[in-house]
């Protein structure tokens, strides 16, 4: 499967001067919304991200998302993997699991996103999670940024990726652009002023 096609076919590889939200600028921004607004794409991808994920042999009770991003694709994989689905929200700026759904002790949960940077959003939501008794067996994406290294990839683990290296990490595919602190920014220095898209921007 070819993902990256899958992006640029959808107008979701954007290409300008990004702010992201860790605080770097990037030449390239990967909107997953556009991709995941095509419900028959949305089932392809997370039918071939279950397949990975059940030829592993792990067992899955239910799969978690952060919310926003994480909610188109933490419930098509569910309904790929046959499980429950539920998610975890930010209220006040800390991540919490409420509106009726509650974790059985021991429940063994995968954590999905649309992209996976540094996971700083996943591990918020594993957090909850376990704090309720969960245990976090998997995590899951779409789309890696490069910073950690996933099941299959090639890549190396970056010094800032907050995923835990004994949790398996599954994606479909790694996207590795180049980012910039913005005192460094060579965009910022031509003139350029970046934006701020996706689910904390626009």
């Amino acid at each position: 499967m070819n993902v990256k096609k899958i992006y640029m076919d959808a107008d979701a590889l954007l290409e300008g001067h990004f702010k992201l939200s860790s605080g770097n600028h990037s030449q390239f921004y990967l909107q997953s919304a556009k991709v995941l607004e095509d419900p028959k794409t949305a089932k392809i991808l997370a039918d071939a991200l279950a397949q990975e994920i059940k030829s592993s042999g792990l067992e899955i009770d239910t799969v978690c998302a952060p919310a926003l991003g994480g909610l188109i694709a933490g419930f098509a994989l569910a309904q790929a993997l046959d499980c429950r689905f539920i998610f975890a929200e930010r209220v006040d700026g800390v991540m919490s699991i409420r509106r009726g759904f509650e974790v059985s002790k021991d429940e063994k949960v995968l954590i999905c996103e649309d992209i996976i940077t540094t996971g700083g959003s996943a591990m918020e939501a594993a957090s909850v999670v376990e704090s309720l008794g969960g245990e976090i067996v998997a995590i899951a994406a779409l789309a890696n940024r490069g910073f950690c290294k996933c099941k299959n990839s090639n890549i190396k683990t970056h010094a800032n990726c907050k995923l835990p290296q004994n949790i398996p990490f599954f994606a479909l595919a790694d996207f590795t652009f180049e980012m910039y602190k913005p005192d460094s920014c060579p965009l910022c220095k031509d003139g350029s002023k970046a934006i701020k898209p996706g689910s904390r921007g626009n």
